[in-house]
């Protein structure tokens, strides 16, 4: 079934008007980003050349989904915003609190009695604003709007960093923090400073052992995790359009690892299969009626030095099987020389597991082509000496992967199927495991693979690969297993080799499901009532954040300096702090918590000079909050990589937290800072980050006088009655230092829908 066809059906009427005259104003050929990008103007932005790096820009996205650990708080914040129904078609999704630990039917079992609580009031929520509702156990969000909700040339956001995932259909498709879904579900205009466009030209065809995903990991060696903020990745070319929909989405999804905004693909007949398997051929059919404005104009193609501000080429004929990690998915080996890798930097040699599915691997090709694997061991005589689980992506693809024997096949040899759920993937493992510190290494098809991010153990190195390397490697047991040349010996001593994998794009009978697990709103909501327990330690309604004064900067205190990499994770941890997601009191006992102290190098231990001794960082930030005393938090570049979740800023604005000054943001992040009213601010000159002293007081005296593109001042007053003096840089336009005068963007939001 076609949801929202009618919105489909008015993007596609209006599409080549739209087209024709942003190309006419624009004077040039358009890549298909940019055709996404005009043809989703809000009126607020006037149509005429938008500077790409540098101009804030409003659009109208089409929809917006939400991932229940993010949809909490987004929710929360759309209660306080004055509406009685969303404004654009919006999802919930219940994917991320079901906890990885015996299998599928008991996890999920599990998971909807500890989570009652929390499932009952957004399903309350969504009945009363006119939100369709995926019940745990449906699938993960990305996979479930690929198959349900992205249309080509369509334009969404998400509150999930893998949001991108619905490029795979041709989508401009962003995650963003719950403060910026709040403002399309109020029917707000949608900021975004207009992205540059990287063009990645493929050549050839996959085959043996590469697949999609080396594509990616491939270009995150090249591009790094900082190498694509503030650019949507476009990908085209013959070998583009030779790739599965399913295998686009892979290399969208995992896009958000180098930074990028998004990432896309063109209208082709791979989209259209896949529209046409999932029920949706109203669509297909209408997007083959545009299906020229559904990509880029043929002379960026042509000539893409011309339209692109970079470009990089990838010959998928010649390209190897990549594994990438571990602590970063940016450190890429191709295959060829990862056993190699393992000795140079000492990695444990010994593989203990194998996890494939998630959001980034899960579907039916995915899974068939390492099922094929499973097949040959089980001929063959090899079972996994590797534990193994598998994570299909949604109650369809489960449904039809069983139908078909292909979980029987990853059974028949030692797996282990779990719940359609993100899992491992978010850190909701109850890993088994001797010695929970023990270094050791996991490889998986996830996309993400930050220290402690898996199963908490800062010793898992943890490794990222597609669904038929993590299998042949969970065959072998080996870090050191090349299943290209190696061979391994089975249960009667032979020596036998695994060829390369096969497998279909789309099933052959079709997909089917029984319960797909979707619950649709009440028509009327208007009697439904929403309520949280005060005693809740759960859920908590928010109390408006107050606006940020003069002299709160004025001799503010250094909560933590972080060193290195300081992801959304070490900021606001995963894993079991999930449990309070709708809790901002709570959860805010996880503030920085995994932040390297740049002045003891430890985590979680730092000086306050109220009490004159060492505290966890939450409770510094408390005891300074208590006692009038503003804070600065200190950090590096790409501060905030990794998940859109938003508490990463919510946590220190509720704890008191004013400004975040760093050598670089990631965009999300940045974003969600200024969305709560915070001071987001970067050095001017990096080196001025080593003036920094633990026991400062930090003053920030022209703030009152703040405005687009005029730097701030900072002045550190040190201990020992010296004094630094220094420029610090921002990206606030007029209305985002609105929101900082407001105390957040929802209480402006308030103010306009309430006047």
């Amino acid at each position: 079934m076609a949801f929202d066809i009618d919105l489909i059906k008015k993007v596609y009427d209006d599409l080549p008007g739209k087209i024709a005259e942003a190309r006419e104003k624009l004077g040039k050929p358009l890549t298909l980003t940019e055709k996404i990008l005009y043809t989703h103007l809000h009126p607020d932005s006037p149509f005429k050349e938008h500077r790409r790096g540098k101009d804030y820009v409003f659009f109208q996205p089409d929809r917006v989904a939400m991932q229940d650990a993010t949809a909490q708080m987004a929710l929360l914040q759309f209660m306080m915003a004055g509406r009685d129904k969303v404004a654009v078609p919006s999802t919930v999704h219940c994917d991320h609190l079901i906890l990885a630990e015996e299998g599928a039917d008991e996890d999920l079992a599990r998971a909807n009695d500890e989570n009652k609580e929390v499932y009952d009031f957004l399903s309350t929520v969504s009945d009363k604003y006119g939100i369709g509702f995926w019940k745990p156990g449906a699938g993960i969000i990305h996979q479930i709007v690929l198959e349900n909700y992205a249309f080509p040339g369509g334009m969404m956001i998400g509150t999930d960093s893998h949001t991108p995932n619905a490029g795979g259909l041709g989508m401009v498709a962003i995650g963003v923090g719950g403060a910026d879904a709040v403002d399309v579900m109020a029917g707000m205009p949608w900021e975004l400073k207009m992205p540059k466009v990287i063009g990645v030209k493929l050549t050839g065809k996959l085959s043996g052992w590469t697949s999609s995903k080396d594509v990616i990991l491939k270009v995150a060696g090249i591009l790094t995790v900082k190498g694509g903020t503030g650019a949507i990745v476009e990908y085209f070319g013959e070998g583009a359009r030779n790739l599965s929909c399913t295998g686009k989405g892979t290399i969208c999804n995992m896009g958000a690892e180098i930074g990028a905004t998004t990432s896309t693909f063109g209208y082709d007949e791979a989209m259209s299969r896949y529209l046409r398997a999932t029920d949706r051929t109203e669509v297909a059919e209408l997007a083959d009626q545009v299906a020229e404005h559904l990509t880029g104009d043929e002379e960026c193609y042509a000539n893409p030095e011309q339209y692109f501000d970079r470009v990089i080429e990838i010959d998928l004929s010649t390209l190897e099987p990549h594994i990438n990690g571990p602590y970063t998915p940016d450190r890429a080996f191709p295959i060829s020389q990862f056993a190699a890798a393992v000795d140079k930097f000492e990695f444990p040699p010994v593989l203990e597991v194998g996890l494939i599915g998630s959001c980034t691997n899960s579907s039916y090709e995915d899974l068939d082509r390492a099922a094929s694997l499973a097949r040959q061991a089980k001929q063959k005589g090899l079972k996994v000496k590797s534990e193994f689980t598998v994570t299909p992506g949604s109650e369809q693809i489960r449904f039809t992967v069983q139908r078909d024997g292909i979980l029987d096949s990853f059974e028949d040899i030692g797996g282990v199927v779990l719940a359609n759920a993100c899992g491992p993937c978010i850190g909701q493992w109850a890993r088994h495991t001797d010695d929970p510190n023990r270094a050791n290494s996991i490889i998986t098809s996830f996309n993400r693979n930050f220290a402690k991010r898996n199963d908490g153990n800062p010793q898992t190195r943890g490794f990222v690969a597609s669904p038929e390397i993590v299998t042949a490697m969970a065959i072998s047991g080996s870090m050191k297993f090349n299943p290209l040349t190696d061979t391994l010996t089975n249960e009667k001593g032979e020596e036998v080799k695994l060829d390369p994998p096969t497998g279909v794009e789309l099933p052959p009978n079709g997909f089917a499901v029984e319960d797909a697990g979707y619950q649709d709103p009440a028509e009327d909501g208007s009697g439904i009532e929403v309520s949280v327990s005060p005693e809740s330690d759960r859920l908590q309604l928010l109390e408006p954040f107050k606006p940020i004064k003069p002299e709160q900067v004025r001799d503010m205190r250094v909560l933590i300096k972080a060193k290195g990499k300081c992801t959304t994770d070490h900021i606001s941890m995963a894993g079991p702090w999930l449990t309070y997601r709708g809790h901002l009191e709570n959860i805010s006992q996880n503030c920085l918590i995994g932040a390297i102290n740049a002045y003891n190098e430890k985590t979680n231990e730092v000086i306050n000079y109220v009490t004159n001794a060492y505290h966890p960082v939450p409770e510094s930030a408390l005891t300074y909050r208590d006692n009038g005393i503003g804070q600065i938090v200190v950090g590096e570049e790409n501060y905030g990589e990794g998940s859109s979740r938003e508490h990463a800023a919510m946590e220190p604005r509720w704890l008191g937290v004013h400004a975040v000054l760093v050598k670089s943001f990631a965009r999300i992040h940045e974003t969600n800072l200024k969305k709560q009213g915070m001071l987001a601010l970067t050095f001017a000159n990096t080196e001025d980050y080593d003036k920094i002293r633990q026991d400062d007081k930090v003053s920030i005296p022209d703030f009152a006088s703040m405005a687009p593109d005029r730097n701030l001042t900072v002045v550190l007053d040190h201990a020992d009655g010296t004094q630094d003096t220094f420029e610090v840089a921002h990206t606030y336009n007029q209305a985002q230092i609105g929101w900082v005068t407001a105390g957040s963007a929802l209480n402006k939001i308030r103010e306009e829908l309430t006047a």
